[in-house]
């Protein structure tokens, strides 16, 4: 890969995208950046309802029983990022870095000092890691949680990655144990500083996009879908089945 490439983060927007199809590109964009045939890469989407569970997750995090939430068109997904149990759904920025990393404490810090940042820029005052521990990773306001990160690491390149609750319905997480954490109390941007509709996905989308680029020292590249799906095709790596 050329010297500019590895200074790029690239940038795809990829609207409201099923929760698997997300996590199959997830794959096929780390196994050509495992290859260096792509720079790191920034995926950003929102995801219809759906819990999904990480590799620290038990039973005891869906109280109510996995049909409960099936009949009211939550569907849940077990996957291999570090965490607990979180929800998506529409009205959420979720964002997936697939980034060249050397220390993941560190990676997750710069993360949580990007948001913090991108909260900042619309007048949200908010901190990471409010207490020790990595049951506390993400983003607070007061003592109300705003945002989730967790990641997995393979062979130096991470996938998952963060969820902000920007103008999203919060009662999902009312039926669970978000993040392994009870009595924890959910957030949006638009519960603490807006009303419906403001501030949108796409405003904050364009603002943890720079600040994430400014925390890695990369140069914000926007691509479009189509871009990615030709870069892809175009890396000549055997892409997972």
């Amino acid at each position: 890969m050329s010297t500019t490439r590895l200074t790029e983060l690239w940038v795809c927007r990829l609207g409201l995208v099923e929760y698997r199809e997300a996590l199959a590109l997830q794959e096929r964009v780390r196994a050509a950046r495992q290859a260096d045939a792509l720079p790191d890469t920034l995926l950003l989407l929102e995801h219809p309802r759906v819990y999904t569970r990480g590799r620290r997750s038990s039973a005891g995090e869906l109280p109510l029983g996995e049909d409960f939430y099936r009949e009211r068109g939550i569907d849940i997904v077990d996957v291999d990022r570090g965490g607990k149990l979180t929800y998506h759904g529409p009205g959420q920025l979720v964002g997936y870095p697939i980034m060249r990393i050397v220390d993941v404490i560190v990676y997750l810090r710069q993360i949580e000092a990007a948001i913090v940042a991108t909260l900042a820029d619309g007048g949200l005052a908010a901190r990471g890691r409010p207490e020790d521990g990595p049951d506390y990773t993400g983003v607070w306001t007061g003592d109300r949680k705003v945002a989730s990160i967790g990641v997995h690491v393979s062979r130096g390149v991470t996938t998952h990655g963060f969820a902000i609750n920007v103008d999203n319905d919060l009662e999902p997480f009312a039926w669970v144990v978000p993040c392994g954490l009870d009595g924890v109390s959910m957030t949006s941007v638009a519960r603490e500083r807006g009303g419906p509709g403001e501030p949108t996905v796409a405003a904050i989308a364009g603002r943890v996009a720079i600040h994430l680029a400014k925390a890695f020292e990369r140069r914000a590249i926007e691509i479009t879908p189509a871009d990615l799906e030709t870069a892809l095709q175009e890396s000549g790596i055997e892409q997972p089945t």
